[in-house]
């Protein structure tokens, strides 16, 4: 399995990010990729602007997912995006989610932030509802797949709980605030996540708008085989199995767990 990050810079205009996104998909499945992915919140920035999420957010099955369908599609790709769902009881309100859409052009997962910013200064819970349930392993023809967003690589127990359910990977759409101990936190928990999990993590992260970038995507011994510093770019990295029974050989954290302590 061969996985692509876009790192980008969101636009406020949604037609601006989606070619973007047809350019990145196009790009990524000439390098050869089977997933690309891009960041947390991509469908528009809303940080420079008076708009809320809530005001450009819309269903699972609107406009910009459909041509994001479209774009997968047309290139045979998968696609992982970061979107804001409306809340279909009140539209004051929306979702910050990550989806998955196929190659078929079918989305096949779509799952709500269940933690939400609610640190160093933010208050994301004041522009997002949060979501009641857990992330869940996705099965494709190249392996499982679970999703986290952003805030939430640093609670081990999701991670942990991806891992339990045999996930090869785990990606994290992200908009990652820049500041003070902020890039070097997020270097550090991806790395943490997948060595103690023995899987490959993939950080996709915005830059622009005050966000770090610094996507990557580490193997199961904390390697780091892809780095896109601070710049718009593509990285991409193959997701190897046979890494992955080898590190757990040396490594047999999993099942040396004792689930009876704790």
């Amino acid at each position: 399995m061969k996985i692509a990050i876009a790192q980008v810079e969101s636009a406020s205009d949604k037609k601006k990010n989606l070619k973007k996104a047809a350019l990145y998909a196009e790009k990524a499945k000439r390098d050869g990729a089977n997933f690309v992915v891009f960041p947390e919140g991509f469908m528009a920035n809303t940080s420079l602007s008076n708009l809320k999420p809530a005001d450009v957010a819309e269903p699972i099955d609107g406009n910009f997912i459909k041509e994001l369908s479209n774009i997968a599609k047309s290139n045979q790709i998968y696609i992982v995006c970061g979107v804001f769902e409306t809340n279909p009881r009140d539209s004051s309100s929306c979702y910050n989610v990550a989806v998955v859409i196929n190659k078929r052009g079918e989305t096949v997962y779509s799952y709500r932030k269940t933690h939400l910013f609610d640190a160093f200064t933010s208050k994301e819970s004041d522009r997002f509802l949060t979501g009641s349930e857990p992330p869940e392993v996705i099965e494709t023809e190249y392996g499982k797949i679970g999703l986290l967003i952003c805030y939430e690589i640093r609670f081990p127990e999701l991670t942990r709980r991806l891992a339990l359910q045999k996930a090869d990977v785990v990606i994290v759409p992200t908009a990652w605030v820049a500041g003070n101990m902020k890039e070097y936190h997020w270097n550090t928990l991806l790395k943490a996540r997948a060595i103690e999990n023995t899987l490959y993590i993939v950080g996709a992260g915005q830059i622009g708008n005050n966000n770090a970038g610094n996507s990557m995507i580490v193997d199961p011994m904390g390697v780091v085989k892809a780095n896109a510093g601070e710049i718009e770019s593509l990285i991409i990295a193959n997701i190897d199995s046979k890494r992955t029974i080898s590190v757990r050989e040396k490594l047999p954290s999993l099942s040396n767990r004792n689930p009876g302590l704790y």
